[in-house]
């Protein structure tokens, strides 16, 4: 995972940015707040330096996945922060929830990620 992973303290409810770096990822769950997720939040996110930000839309139950460099951003569809995890595939398994148990597509997405 990334460098940042396990620097802050477990239980640490508020984080102090003086002292501590960024997160590598940050991931809002947008059920009304998806305009200021991807507006006024990103902005803040990018100015703070995080790696990469998601977005989980709930209402469509789908990932907006971004790359953050040089205080700008970027969509990807491919994390960064971990290689190899395709947004595609936290998609499917968001849409699958809408049709099985949460315990099915946890074993389906374990599958996927033994490929």
């Amino acid at each position: 995972m990334g460098e940042n992973a396990d620097v802050i303290p477990y239980g640490t409810s508020i984080i102090n940015l003086d002292i501590y770096s960024p997160p590598d990822l940050v991931i809002e769950v947008a059920n009304t707040s998806l305009a200021d997720d991807r507006g006024e939040k990103r902005l803040l996110y990018e100015d703070l330096g995080v790696k990469e930000y998601w977005i989980l839309n709930v209402q469509n139950a789908q990932v907006m996945a971004f790359a953050i460099e040089n205080q700008g951003s970027r969509r990807i569809t491919e994390s960064q922060v971990l290689p190899g995890l395709a947004i595609s595939l936290l998609n499917d398994a968001l849409g699958r929830t809408r049709q099985r148990n949460q315990s099915q597509v946890g074993a389906w997405l374990l599958t996927q990620f033994q490929q």
